[in-house]
């Protein structure tokens, strides 16, 4: 979706809003322009667009000439469409109101994720839910899909990947593009005709058969969205930026080329946005240096890179490739901090004591020269042994990284210390094996440092705006208001989450000190400890993880509660992730004593940048599930311990312990007793045996399936009476139609 598509509907949610919250009044589109904080001409033509279009589609009525108002109707809503695997839905349209509720026959034309304007039925009794029913996609959320193609020899159907995508595509034999029956492809909506069954559309791109490595992850790419290269412009314009180092641009910046510096990076890292520079004070205080790549003296606003940057927001990290947001001219070389070479830095330096304590802080631009680039793995036995390369430095930083960790969590951070699942490829892309990253002391310590750097960037930016704000009017307009701050935001759990939490983990004897912000923080962290290596750790890591809402960008602060921060934002990773570089050109601003954005711009750009990291993290999330079923695919009918990670209504989920990958065995497929779902315990108990499957139990399982289709999993017990039958591979080839 292109940048002007995105600020229409972006200005048609939040003009619906504003009106919505002054319903009583009219108001020309300079009233509505000034108080979205609108001040630019070309956004100002957007604002009109979208207030013609809301006229238009009756969502508002032009009282008077050039006045517009909210049409009053509380039997309309206008929401983000949202479909589950069965093809009913839920409309999103506010954040205190319930979802809406369309059945399968009442969402019309609408697909995933679109704008819709839905009818509000009346509802039929006391405490039922509200339903309603799609009356018109107001706007589509995307029109390129990704599915396996089915050919008959009048027509074809192409299956979409996403269980979000409730219908097949309709594909007439003229716009096939040369795709062969069983193929992965990419196609193009066209049309959803009234009366008609399926939307038409034409293939666009072939990607292959599945179940081969490139043909699966290229689909992945394009379900998601993600580009497989930059334009020709785009990398010419990136090899045509000056990369010198300059006696002049030195002169503008701190010079820290002879204090000890180095980088701690993954093994296979290429792009080192960060570095540590340490060095005793004669004032017998410890004075740290994060220095960050100076990725916006080279990425200027306004040009094409800048453009393609905003658009990508972040890169995307696959099992087998990083896509990354910048040109790997810039991204791997010029503002990478690669050692034995000098780069251009943007700093925050800190004077601290040996409790950690800061004594003083400075922000600004500067020059470094990484004397070491160390890997975690090379740092951690450094702190192991006592042996190694600037042992001295790597012992100080880690006591003092120590006492800062102690420090939050004593303040009410969350400690979330998960396995991450990585895979071992051959030059063919096919996982030979799979291995577990896990945090330690190395990786620890460059987190503390940077939570440190992005929380004083943060808090040196609102506390001088709030500083701003209250003489502001001793102020020009250019300037008025202070300098603006890009958020990393997470909002305080529900009382409701937190209650389902506690409630889950007393049936396991935890009990949890639920209080304050801080008392429910450590209360969540003890759960944590407590149940490290009982059978209930995995599904009340799960539950704990699901009962926080979500962390996004944004100008308006709520605070950090995972983290336990009153203020936070990201600062040290702008060569990946796009909103450090809008804080970077912030901080920039401040301290130049000016202001480089506006308010909506910035908001508007959050909201981008969060939906493209979520995006991003789905992306990576199926490529780690191919990857486990394609790990899994030799080793049908072969038998696993596993824990049982989940029990639902229709199966139970079990994890084998020495890969981790998760597969389901259906209800259905229980044997050896009539097995009742025991919602209230989350088990499964044999009505004539007593045998009992439950949460967190121990169990064996063999390998039933393994569908590299639909990217799952199936498993059956190796007790349940079935070691006779002859275990099923679903071949990737042969697909059932619907």
């Amino acid at each position: 979706m292109s940048k002007n598509k995105k600020l229409q509907r972006f200005l048609f949610e939040e003009v619906l809003d504003f009106l919505k919250h002054n319903a009583d009044k009219a108001f020309n589109y300079k009233q509505i322009g000034a108080a979205m904080e609108i001040n630019v001409d070309a956004e100002r033509l957007e604002l009109i667009e979208v207030l013609t279009s809301l006229k238009v589609q009756g969502f508002v009525l032009e009282k008077e000439t050039g006045k517009f108002q909210i049409k009053e109707s509380k039997q309309y809503i206008t929401g983000t469409i949202d479909f589950t695997s069965l093809g009913t839905a839920f409309v999103i349209y506010s954040e205190t109101e319930s979802d809406i509720f369309i059945h399968n026959k009442k969402s019309k034309d609408a697909l995933q994720g679109d704008l819709v304007k839905v009818y509000v039925l009346p509802k039929r009794g006391k405490g039922t839910r509200k339903e309603g029913e799609v009356v018109d996609v107001i706007k589509r959320n995307k029109t390129e899909f990704v599915g396996t193609i089915r050919i008959t020899p009048k027509f074809a159907f192409v299956i979409p990947d996403s269980n979000k995508l409730h219908v097949d595509f309709f594909i007439r034999s003229s716009h096939i593009n040369g795709a062969k029956d069983g193929q992965k492809v990419k196609i193009k909506y066209r049309d959803w005709k009234p009366g008609d069954q399926n939307p038409t559309a034409e293939v666009i791109e072939v990607f292959g058969f599945p179940g081969e490595h490139q043909t699966e992850m290229n689909a992945i790419m394009a379900e998601y969205g993600l580009p497989d290269k930059f334009p020709d412009a785009i990398e010419y314009e990136a090899k045509s930026i000056p990369t010198e180092i300059t006696a002049s641009e030195i002169k503008k910046r701190r010079d820290f080329r002879n204090i000890t510096t180095f980088t701690i990076d993954p093994v296979d890292a290429k792009d080192f946005d960060d570095a540590l520079s340490l060095e005793k004070l004669d004032n017998g205080l410890w004075e740290v240096g994060v220095h960050i790549a100076d990725v916006t003296h080279y990425l200027k606003l306004n040009t094409n890179l800048e453009k393609e940057a905003v658009q990508r927001a972040t890169s995307v990290y696959l099992v087998d490739r990083c896509i990354p947001m910048l040109p790997e001219v810039l991204s791997n070389f010029v503002c990478s901090l690669r050692p034995n070479e000098e780069k251009y830095t943007f700093s925050a330096v800190f004077q601290l004591d040996d409790d950690a304590q800061i004594h003083h802080q400075w922000f600004g631009k500067t020059i470094i020269n990484s004397d070491k680039r160390f890997t975690y793995e090379q740092v951690q036995e450094i702190i192991e042994t006592g042996e190694g390369e600037y042992k001295d430095e790597i012992f100080t930083l880690n006591r003092l990284a120590h006492k800062l960790r102690a420090d939050r969590l004593k303040k009410g951070s969350i400690t979330f210390d998960k396995a991450e699942v990585k895979f071992k490829l051959d030059d063919a892309g096919k996982p030979t094996g799979v291995f577990f990253k896990t945090q330690k002391d190395a990786h620890k310590l460059i987190e503390d440092f940077m939570l440190l750097a992005n929380r004083k960037v943060s808090e040196f930016l609102s506390k001088n705006e709030k500083d701003a704000t209250a003489n502001s009017n001793k102020k020009n307009k250019k300037t008025e208001g202070g300098p603006l701050c890009v958020y990393r935001i997470h909002d305080v759990p529900s009382d409701e989450k937190m209650s389902e939490l506690s409630g889950f983990a007393a049936r396991f004897g935890h009990q949890m000190n639920i209080g304050n912000k801080t008392k429910t923080a450590q209360a969540i962290n003890k759960l944590l400890v407590d149940v490290k290596n009982k059978k209930e750790q995995s599904m009340i890591e799960l539950l704990a993880v699901r009962s926080m809402p979500k962390a996004i960008y944004s100008t308006k602060n709520v605070g950090h509660y995972g983290l336990g921060f009153e203020f936070y934002s990201h600062f040290t990773s702008p060569i990946r992730r796009y909103p450090d570089v809008m804080l970077h050109r912030l901080l920039e601003a401040k301290l130049n004593g000016t202001n480089y954005s506006n308010k909506d711009e910035l908001e508007f750009l959050c909201k981008h940048s969060s939906e493209m990291e979520r995006l991003a993290a789905e992306a990576e999330r199926a490529s780690i599930k191919y990857k486990q079923v394609e790990f899994m695919s030799d080793k049908v009918g072969q038998s696993f311990d596993g824990v049982i990670s989940g029990v639902t209504e229709w199966g139970i989920y079990v994890e084998i312990i020495e890969n981790k990958c998760e597969g389901m065995i259906r209800t259905r497929e229980l044997k050896g007793d009539h097995f009742i779902f025991d919602e209230d315990n989350y088990r499964y108990v044999g009505k004539n045996t007593g045998k009992i499957y439950a949460l967190g139990d121990t169990v064996k399982v063999t390998v039933k399936e393994a569908d590299l289709i639909k990217k799952q999993l199936s498993y059956e017990f190796a007790d349940s009476g079935n070691e006779g039958m002859k275990p099923k591979f679903v071949d990737h080839k042969k697909r059932r139609g619907r």
